[in-house]
């Protein structure tokens, strides 16, 4: 074992572990690729660190730290190549490296995205709404959510070395959490290779990621009630960890995504005429065959109409015997290794297992034989389709998951016993929905909502775009209920959220404005002769306010801006009608209203505002009437730096501004908050 790498542990600063332990060995020939250390990791000494770097993680604010991603989004994305030269040693093909590879990269792009539109600079997230709790409006509450005072454990499954780890920690460091990674021990070759890309980056403040080549070793012994813990993996091991007594003791969040026996239905509407049956069957083979189905999200149980079980197990069974499996080196092949030879026996064991009650419809038949130097040494297997005629006899076939290129078809006789078929899986992380008609997905969906975290409907139109059944995304939640773990990983903002502590925040409004920095309608303003359109980002104050001067709608106004927007609705210009309505009167357009607050507020010289782009929570509150007069009141309700520049390469900003628009009894009839860019002094 000398001539081969010692894969090294990342831990308080530095790279660990010469003595070696575990050999590894390539999923395509068995040749060993490195060995796991044999020295054991100090995880005292690693939370330490990781607690000590949380202050220098804080000192970055949400924003900050989205950009950091972004950069090492930039660096990893360069440097590729060398990922995908040691993924081959998974037994992955290229698209199946793409997945991991620059699927992880991606995410970091997509969380830098959020980082950057949806999180506020500084360290405090305020969720809201503001809620009054007493009748002078001198009390309010609402809820703040800010970064755990912890430590992150994260600990991953071996199909997505490099996924894996970055889909967890992109929405922890944006949350400001350090993190301690775990990958699975047989692919952990090409994870230390990624850690190694975001070392040398320099991008991430020291002790932001650690990293754990072996065993945890007593590191959950070890943990707080501030710490997370985050596991991909089986449902049997998510069941053993989340039981471990130190997380019950301490109450610390476990969130689990487990395998699952996620399922595909071709709806009874769908005939073998039908381009959704093709698409049906192209993406059982696909799930299938992608990542040689190691996938949590693969299709392991494809429900089919008895009626047409015989047209979709020939189509299956023509698609499968294309597919070449061997060395993912050589051209043409389709279809790669398992990831280890201990993953091979185990997929063979269940195999074994689900074909006590089914029959075999294609398992490249005797003589199956990868391609490639070497194969025979490899962990491959082949494509296996299976076929239980009595779904609701065959036990195993709910309960049984085989981790690998393998699934079995079921047969149904209406859409009610295809989704209690589905069902019996426990709790899932996605199923797809094949169908034509809306009304099948609209009576379908809810019912499966139920048991799965992701749907997939899938028809010729979605076809053209769909990333597929088993591709989480990361806007979109993945996890699901029951066996799937019961947990939730990505979701956007969501996901930053899970690392984020929530907590109710009372007081009076100019409190809360203090607490959220954002202005709370009731706090203290800040009354000034300079308007605040003129002011820099840099110089605006949370709570700067203007109260415009006083307009009297008229008959005219309502004409004119008829004639403009074409809006002639009969509220506006019907007498008669108008009279009759709950208003009893002509009122003016709401826009109208909108416009002409605008008008009151707006500083029409050039200055430090740019644009405006965006309104948000409109509404009308009270209809404005011929006579009336109103007047604005504009509050610097938020300010994000987001780090913008213009063609001159000034900074830019974005506030939010508070617009609360009322009558001539003080009534409020508009209220809403519009968005503008402001540049900066520099």
């Amino acid at each position: 074992m000398n001539d081969i790498p010692v894969l090294q542990s990342y831990i308080a600063g530095r790279w660990f572990g010469h003595t070696p332990a575990q050999t590894l060995r390539s999923a395509v020939n068995g040749r060993a690729v490195a060995a796991t250390h044999a020295e054991p990791i100090d995880f005292a000494e690693a939370l330490a660190h990781a607690r000590r770097a949380q202050a220098a993680l804080l000192r970055l604010d949400f924003q900050q730290r989205a950009a950091r991603l972004k950069a090492l989004a930039q660096h990893l994305m360069e440097r590729k190549e060398a990922l995908y030269a040691v993924s081959a040693h998974t037994g992955a093909t290229r698209q199946d490296s793409w997945i991991d590879i620059e699927g992880g990269i991606g995410t970091l792009f997509s969380y830098a995205s959020i980082g950057r539109n949806e999180l506020p600079s500084g360290n405090l997230l305020h969720e809201g709404p503001v809620v009054p709790l007493g009748k002078q409006g001198r009390f309010a509450g609402t809820h703040i959510l800010v970064p755990r005072a912890g430590v992150a454990v994260h600990i991953n499954a071996f199909n997505f070395p490099v996924w894996g780890l970055l889909e967890k920690f992109a929405p922890t460091f944006l949350a400001g959490l350090p993190c301690i990674g775990k990958p699975a021990t047989a692919t952990s070759y090409l994870t230390e290779a990624l850690v190694r890309l975001i070392v040398e980056s320099n991008l991430l403040p020291e002790g932001s990621l650690q990293l754990v080549i072996g065993g945890t070793g007593d590191l959950l012994d070890r943990l707080e009630g501030q710490d997370v813990v985050t596991f991909t993996g089986s449902a049997d091991t998510a069941a053993r960890l989340r039981a471990h007594p130190n997380l019950v003791r301490q109450s610390i969040p476990f969130n689990a995504e487990a395998d699952s026996l996620n399922s595909a239905i071709l709806a009874p509407d769908v005939t073998p005429d039908d381009e959704e049956f093709d698409l049906y069957v192209k993406e059982v083979v696909r799930e299938m065959t992608v990542k040689a189905g190691q996938k949590c999200t693969a299709i392991r149980r494809a429900l089919v109409p008895r009626r047409h079980l015989d047209a979709v197990a020939e189509r299956l069974r023509a698609r499968l015997a294309k597919v070449v499996v061997g060395d993912p080196a050589l051209e043409g092949v389709r279809m790669g290794a398992l990831a280890s030879h201990a993953q091979q026996r185990d997929v063979a064991e269940r195999v074994a297992l689900l074909r006590a009650g089914a029959e075999v419809v294609w398992d490249g038949g005797p003589d199956f034989a990868p391609l490639g130097d070497g194969a025979a040494e490899g962990a491959f297997c082949a494509p296996t389709l299976l076929l239980a005629r009595d779904p609701h006899g065959h036990a195993a076939v709910h309960e049984v998951e085989a981790f690998g290129p393998v699934s079995t078809l079921l047969p149904y006789d209406d859409l009610d016993e295809a989704l209690a078929l589905a069902a019996r899986g426990r709790g899932s992380l996605v199923a797809t929905l094949v169908t034509r008609e809306p009304q099948v997905a609209a009576r379908a969906i809810p019912v499966a909502a139920a048991w799965h975290g992701r749907l997939l409907v899938l028809d010729r139109e979605a076809a053209v775009e769909s990333t597929g059944h088993g591709s989480p995304l990361p806007p979109l939640k993945h996890g699901g209920p029951g066996r799937a773990g019961g947990g939730e990983e990505l979701g956007g903002l969501r996901a930053v959220k899970h690392y984020l502590q929530r907590a109710a925040v009372q007081g009076s409004p100019t409190m809360l404005t203090a607490v959220t920095g954002e202005y709370v309608r009731g706090g203290a303003r800040i009354e000034t002769e300079v308007h605040p359109f003129r002011r820099y980002f840099e110089d605006l104050r949370i709570g700067e306010s203007l109260l415009t001067h006083r307009r009297t709608v008229t008959e005219a106004d309502i004409v004119a801006f008829g004639g403009i927007s074409g809006d002639y609705f009969y509220m506006h210009f019907d007498e008669i009608a108008a009279k009759d309505s709950p208003f009893g009167r002509r009122i003016a357009h709401g826009y109208f209203v909108l416009s002409a607050a605008a008008g009151l507020f707006v500083s029409p010289a050039p200055g430090p505002v740019l644009a405006n782009y965006g309104l948000e929570t409109l509404r009308f509150v009270k209809p404005v009437a011929i006579g009336d007069t109103i007047q604005a009141r504009l509050t610097c309700k938020r300010k994000i730096d987001r780090a913008k520049t213009d063609a001159q390469g000034r900074g830019q900003g974005v506030v939010a501004w508070d617009v609360e628009v009322t009558n001539q009894h003080g009534e409020l009839v508009a209220s809403y908050e519009i968005l503008t860019l402001v540049a900066k002094r520099a």
